[in-house]
């Protein structure tokens, strides 16, 4: 039996945070990577490659925008390429073109790309950890708790003889369950949150109950997952602090490894979530969870 490690909370007040700024990681960038073309659309990934590292560790990390919005080149955890990390930031299908389950198909080829270079590269295909926030959080955890799913595997891209599977999860701020993530929400939540069901589901989760499932972490959680960390602030009013502990309790439920990071009076993403303390928490997570 795994014994979860203890959760880790630290108070911060969001509100007299001071923004520390980012180190320039030195690295070096490779955008405009095609890993895969599905219906004429050329799908992109912008590999960071860290100096004088051999065979660093790679994260793959996944942008948000509530499924409809945001863009790859958006990625915030440079701080970590300093650190000796190898990271892919990956574009998927939004919602306005595709409906779930798009883009989890999409992100689970882009790693299966990821493995099938890595030799090109230079990075271990052999540890992997998936990264991500806001909806690019549910992504990543739900890509992570449904290593081997193939219902929600899919054919995109050419290298379906490779493994989709990672080795470790951080979910920052991220749904875990579309089926209750309405009745928890904020009146600002609910303006955000139901149009972005909807292009998401192609319905609300009470009329699309089985997709609503499918696409939700919390029903998906068993005793083979990786390692998790998840960071949320307790005043979120765009995703409720509950949908972080309800996969938590999945998780603690199976004494698998986890840690939760609660940030005080934090709300929806910001500068608390990439300052020099929470890049060195991910640091020390990845460090323990890739092997």
């Amino acid at each position: 039996m795994v014994v979860p490690r203890p959760i880790r909370v630290l108070l911060i007040c969001a509100l007299a945070f001071t923004a520390i700024p980012m180190q320039n990681a030195t690295a070096e960038e490779l955008p405009n990577i095609r890993y895969a073309t599905v219906d004429g659309q050329e799908l992109l990934l912008d590999l960071y490659l860290p100096d004088e590292i051999d065979n660093p560790k790679l994260i793959v990390w996944v942008h948000g925008g509530a499924w409809r919005s945001g863009s790859r080149t958006s990625m915030p955890l440079k701080d970590l390429i300093d650190k000796g990390y190898a990271i892919a930031s990956v574009d998927y299908r939004l919602s306005p073109v595709a409906r779930f389950p798009a883009q989890i198909h999409d992100i689970k080829a882009a790693i299966r790309f990821l493995r099938a270079h890595a030799s090109k590269y230079g990075y271990d295909p052999q540890s992997i950890a998936i990264a991500g926030a806001s909806a690019g959080g549910h992504l990543v955890a739900l890509v992570g708790v449904t290593n081997g799913n193939s219902e929600l595997e899919g054919r995109v891209g050419d290298h379906l003889d490779q493994s989709s599977d990672v080795q470790a999860i951080i979910d920052l701020y991220g749904p875990t369950n579309l089926t209750t993530i309405l009745p928890q929400s904020t009146p600002h939540g609910l303006g955000v949150r139901i149009p972005a069901l909807q292009l998401l589901l192609g319905g609300q989760p009470e009329d699309k109950t089985e997709l609503a499932e499918l696409a939700s972490p919390v029903f998906h959680v068993d005793a083979s997952d990786p390692p998790l960390l998840m960071m949320h602030g307790d005043q979120d009013p765009q995703v409720p602090i509950n949908q972080s502990l309800e996969l938590l309790g999945r998780y603690e439920a199976l004494s698998l490894p986890f840690e939760l990071e609660i940030i005080h009076g934090g709300v929806h993403g910001g500068p608390p979530f990439y300052d020099s303390a929470r890049i060195e928490l991910m640091a020390d997570f990845l460090q323990k969870s890739l092997k």
